[in-house]
């Protein structure tokens, strides 16, 4: 996979997480892939993907 550079200090390793949220009732979640820059642990947020509530 082709990584950006961390835009603070350009290292392009990274750990990746996932992260979940929920809508305020609870209705749909969104989740958020997360890559942490193993150098200075600046934190780039990726949403693409859409809940099974997204009907267009």
């Amino acid at each position: 996979m082709d990584l950006p550079p961390c835009p603070l200090c350009g290292n392009s390793e990274y750990d990746r997480e996932e992260e979940r949220t929920d809508t305020r009732w609870g209705f749909s979640t969104h989740i958020k892939v997360l890559l942490i820059c193993t150098q200075c642990r600046y934190v780039l947020t990726f949403y693409d993907k859409n809940s099974i509530f997204d009907f267009d």
